[in-house]
Formats: structure tokens, C-alpha cells, sequence
């Protein structure tokens, strides 16, 4: 969605026009449930806080001042949302599921695996992908979140850097030491 399709459909949903509103869960439905599914590792969770995000959206979307800042502060909300559910319930997240593809997201598990798969290439592809979600479930909240905001959300680092309140420098080392113990991580697998 460019700049002004986007200005467009907030506006008329502000406006309260459904066709608004469908125009933004067309554009980041599917970013926000494969964000909302690797931040959790389950369906049914990532589903609740999808549901969860439309309602918060319909409600908070009024105050919004559009600036051309709009996916961060979409995903800042879905960021809250995930942390306060894992407050909430007082655990870490399960495994994330890495193998979900088409309209979720990249499928990661996929792309793990070799260009030749051999007969044990699926058995293979979900132990990657099941060692990498582990991997990732190991890291730190914060540095498991601007992983999953920059490689599943799709923000950059000036943004991440932004939502976290801190130097751009600061969200770039983040995340190469959060990518840096998730290599180490696999390595020792």
C-alpha cells in the first residue's frame, strides 16, 4: 500500500467507513498474525491477539495523527499486546513455529533446507526449523522482539530504534548479538 493509499484508508476509517478499515486488515493482516504467531509459537494465540488488535485498532484509530509513521505504531501496539499477554500468563513462549508460509509470512523452515531435497529433506526441514524456535524462544525479550519486529514485521532499524527508545546503533547491536547467540545456538545443536 503506498503513502497514499494508506493516508486515504485511514482517513475514511477514522471517518468510521468500514471499507477503510477493511483496506488496513487487507494490507497488514497477514504481518500481523505471523508476527503475533512467531512471537507466541501457537495458532490459537496469535489468532486471539489478532482479534484483540482489530478491536484495539477500531477504537484507537480516531486518536491517530497520521504522520507517515503508521506501521510503527501498529506494530508498537502488537509489540504491547505480546508483552502484556506473556505478563499476563506468566511464561515464556513456546518454541516459535518457523514453518508457516504463504499468506503468514516467509516460510523460514523452507528456506533453511537445501535447493535439493533428499527423502528425509521434510523430517530434516521441521527439526530446523523446531531448533531455530527453540533457539529463538532462548533469547532475551528484547532482543527476541526487534528480531521478530525486523524480520517479521518488517520495520526498520530506525523504527525499531524508535519503539524501544533508544539510538539506532543501539537496535543494530541488538539485534547482530541476538542473531549472533541464535547461530551459536543452532551451532551447539
Amino acid at each position: 500500500m503506498n503513502t497514499n493509499e494508506l493516508r486515504d484508508a485511514i482517513n475514511q476509517a477514522q471517518a468510521g467507513d468500514a471499507g477503510g478499515f477493511e483496506a488496513l486488515l487487507s494490507a497488514y493482516n497477514s504481518r500481523l498474525y505471523g508476527f503475533f504467531l512467531r512471537a507466541t509459537g501457537k495458532h490459537h494465540d496469535a489468532e486471539d491477539l489478532l482479534g484483540e488488535m482489530i478491536l484495539k485498532l477500531v477504537r484507537t484509530l480516531k486518536h491517530y495523527d497520521h504522520t507517515g509513521r503508521f506501521e510503527p505504531w501498529l506494530f508498537r501496539i502488537a509489540a504491547n499486546m505480546v508483552r502484556d499477554r506473556f505478563r499476563r500468563s506468566k511464561t515464556r513462549p513456546d518454541a516459535i513455529s518457523l514453518s508457516i508460509g504463504s499468506e503468514a509470512g516467509r516460510d523460514l523452515a523452507g528456506e533453511i533446507a537445501d535447493a535439493n531435497p533428499d527423502v528425509g529433506h521434510d523430517l530434516l526441514t521441521k527439526e530446523a526449523a523446531g531448533q531455530l524456535g527453540q533457539a529463538l524462544a532462548n533469547l532475551d525479550e528484547t532482543s527476541r522482539e526487534m528480531i521478530l519486529l525486523r524480520y517479521f514485521g518488517e520495520l526498520s532499524f530506525k523504527e525499531i530504534a524508535q519503539q524501544f527508545d533508544c539510538p539506532v546503533g543501539t537496535a543494530l547491536a541488538k539485534v547482530h548479538r541476538g542473531l549472533k547467540a541464535l547461530r551459536t545456538g543452532l551451532e551447539t545443536d
